[in-house]
């Protein structure tokens, strides 16, 4: 039986060539390995032989590490110049759009005061003068969007300019001018000297390596941190290509770890549907890039650019081009294949680059397969050095697949197919991807702002709990989080005046705001609830339509956001709508980013589906703006049980049980009435609270990176 000490401690030898070992193209039957589904594979197909967990008991440290076999692709890069051109391109059309904006707004203010003119004399019309206040309002609210992309594209130009000099180091390993350990040493001198770094090479990085090469040899004297480099492997990434919250986690995370002094790339599949537009400097690879898998190598095509500050490689196959050049992320039956081929090619690119990660972060079920591929296959090929961490953000999806379909990427099924290894606790003659991540990784993050780890597996592990509880010792809980870049009301483009715990003058001015803009009559002293809502079920709907009565009929003024696109629940919504109707009751179902922020800003109170949304984030900001969150129950009441005595739980899970968790609605307008000081006091300790990325969440992480490489 593999023990947690074992597993924490060892690498694997590489296993003979899989290329030998599989010449003849298999050709397996498809199978489900949907999101939440399970897979059957029933023909047979050979496998190799591979040592797997078998040597990771005998590897301790690896001193003297292999030197990488470079191929001789070519020059992968080509002038870094045409991406400072695009940079400076973008800037100024940015500048310009927000010059022309300005201008906008003084002819349409000339308009304003002509109707207000015409109006006092008797000759204007009330209807024009109003339809100019609304144009009015929504030229303010994009000038205010574009003040605020101009002031964010300062700091993002400087970082872009430290990946356009990251991908030129890579180009110098593979080409041989560079080797590996000294590519490391530079990408960590890069990231430890950002701001200074992205002033001093900005001319040069458009000179020869060899130019380049000097400089960055001569700025090496300077004294370095110490930090990371960590690689996300994954298949989402925001703002490229959302389906669920990890989109939005590896974006945060990442940004939040560089702004630390950690160096962060992503790894991802060049999807058809993925919004490239968002790329800074996108470039293809004009070299020959090939991965292993069903018995043959193949070829890929290999993207660069800058994604948020962060540097992202896409991987696109060529032989298997249709594996996500489909309308959809997730659910097809050749899940398990797409995404253990990505997985295969990513590990292939990170050695023929030359890379050498301190951690390679992956993440659910979907990579989770390059545990096994890299204890089996890669440790030994110059990632001595690296370590395994898995991110879980549920376990609903785990994909089991017949044992003999891992032989597609290398692996052999025989020794992975085992109660200790990759085999189902329930289903014994398959084998879960998911739990193999677990198995293989020297650290699991489970992402969970509200259950504790004890919580997680006793209730919420589909049948991994027999694998959870062997594993727990390496089991980390964290939060998910908000970019606090965005979403701070101390310096929030969008809002009418700022606003922050030492002085919340602003955010009356930002509730006057948000009720002049929907038309609703009172004053600041007007108590006003909030509502965000992804997905309204039937039940969700008569919850929230009995709270929102009941908080009507005491006078209460309430918003309701819903930002679906789904259609039918639209309808739903339209029909929902026709209930409410009310003098004080207003609906949003087209949400601007400047409404958005104005809702949270000028809003008492958050209504929320639950305190764990971690697409939309509802809770955290709404704490950050000073708005309590109170989730809907079906109750309304005091009955829910928030007791958990595990110790092993967030922050934020402990702050919220603690202040806001057990509260209806109606608890919290008789505490605002009967008990104002108290409330106040609740508010301003939630907004001095910091639940963005950049705390618990990033804490948590450096703290499981830290742990990991001390084994």
């Amino acid at each position: 039986m593999l023990t947690m000490t074992s597993l924490n401690a060892v690498t694997i030898p590489l296993p003979p060539n899989p290329t030998a070992a599989l010449r003849k193209p298999l050709r397996p039957r498809p199978v489900s390995c949907l999101r939440g589904g399970n897979g059957l594979y029933n023909e047979g197909s050979p496998h190799v032989e591979s040592k797997g967990l078998d040597n990771m008991e005998i590897h301790q440290s690896s001193n003297g590490e292999l030197e990488v076999k470079r191929n001789n692709i070519g020059q992968l890069f080509r002038e870094a110049q045409q991406n400072i051109l695009y940079l400076n391109k973008q800037r100024l059309v940015a500048v310009e759009e927000l010059n022309k904006a300005n201008r906008e707004k003084q002819l349409l203010l000339d308009r304003i005061e002509r109707l207000e003119v015409e109006k006092q004399a008797g000759v204007g019309e009330v209807e024009e003068l109003d339809k100019a206040n609304r144009e009015k309002q929504l030229l303010l609210d994009r000038i205010e969007r574009l003040e605020a992309e101009k002031q964010a594209g300062v700091g993002k130009d400087k970082l872009s300019l430290c990946w356009e000099l990251l991908l030129r180091i890579d180009s110098m390993v593979l080409s041989g001018m560079i080797s590996a350990g000294e590519a490391s040493d530079f990408r960590r001198l890069v990231m430890d000297h950002k701001v200074i770094v992205a002033d001093a090479f900005n001319e040069i990085l458009q000179k020869k390596d060899a130019e380049l090469l000097a400089e960055l040899l001569h700025f090496s004297d300077r004294s370095k941190k110490s930090g990371f480099h960590v690689i996300h492997i994954c298949t989402e990434m925001s703002p490229l290509v959302s389906v669920g919250s990890l989109a939005s986690y590896v974006t945060g995370l990442s940004r939040a770890l560089q702004r630390k002094g950690h160096l962060v790339e992503v790894i991802l599949p060049k999807y058809a549907i993925m919004d490239l537009d968002e790329v800074q400097g996108l470039q293809e690879i004009k070299a020959g890039f090939y991965s292993y898998f069903n018995g043959q190598q193949h070829g890929n095509r290999i993207w660069t650019g800058v994604v948020s500050g962060i540097g992202v490689s896409f991987i696109e196959p060529l032989y298997y081009s249709s594996f996500f050049s489909r309308e959809k992320v997730y659910g097809y039956s050749d899940d398990f294949e797409r995404f253990t081929y990505f997985s295969r090619a990513s590990l292939d690119y990170i050695v023929k680059s030359g890379k050498q990660p301190d951690v390679l972060h992956i993440h659910n079920w979907e990579t989770a397969i390059v545990g096994p591929l890299f204890w089996d296959i890669y440790v030994n090929q110059g990632l001595g050095g690296t370590r395994i961490l898995l991110t879980c953000h549920d376990f609903d999806s785990q994909c089991l697949e017949q044992p003999d379909k891992l032989s597609l990427c290398g692996l052999d099924p025989p020794r992975l197919h085992r109660p200790d290894r990759l085999q189902d606790n329930t289903k014994t003659h398959l084998v879960n991807i998911l739990k193999g991540g677990i198995v293989y990784s020297n650290k699991v993050v489970i992402v969970s702002s509200m259950n504790s780890k004890g919580r997680i597996i006793s209730s919420f592990s589909h049948q991994l709990k027999p694998t959870l509880s062997i594993h727990q010792d390496k089991l980390v809980i964290a939060p998910y989080g908000f970019d606090k870049s965005t979403w701070d009301p101390s310096k929030d483009n969008f809002l009418p005046k700022n606003y922050s715990a030492e002085d919340m003058k602003g955010k009356t001015v930002c509730k006057v705001a948000l009720q002049q803009h929907l038309a609703l009559s009172g004053s600041a002293s007007s108590i006003l609830v909030g509502c965000f809502f992804a997905e309204l079920s039937e039940i969700d709907m008569e919850n929230l339509k009995a709270v929102v009565q009941n908080a009507i009929r005491r006078g209460v003024q309430v918003i309701i956001v819903e930002i679906s696109k789904n259609s039918i629940t639209n309808k739903k919504l339209e029909s929902f709508q026709e209930l409410l109707k009310d003098q004080n009751v207003r609906f949003i179902n087209r949400l601007g980013e400047a409404i958005s922020h104005l809702v949270f800003a000028g809003s008492d109170i958050i209504l929320c589906q639950s305190f764990h949304e971690p697409d939309l984030q509802v809770p955290l900001k709404a704490l950050k703006y000073g708005a309590a969150p109170i989730a809907v129950t079906p109750t309304d009441d005091i009955s829910r049980n928030f007791v958990d005595y595990d110790y092993e739980r967030t922050k934020f899970s402990q702050f919220i049980s603690s202040n806001f968790g057990k509260m209806s609605l109606s608890q919290a307008l008789d505490e605002i009435e009967n008990n104002p000081s108290r409330w106040n006091r609740k508010i301003l300790a939630a907004m001095a609270m910091d639940f963005s990325w950049d705390a618990e969440c990033c804490d948590v992480h450096v703290s499981a990176y830290t742990a990991i490489k001390k084994l």
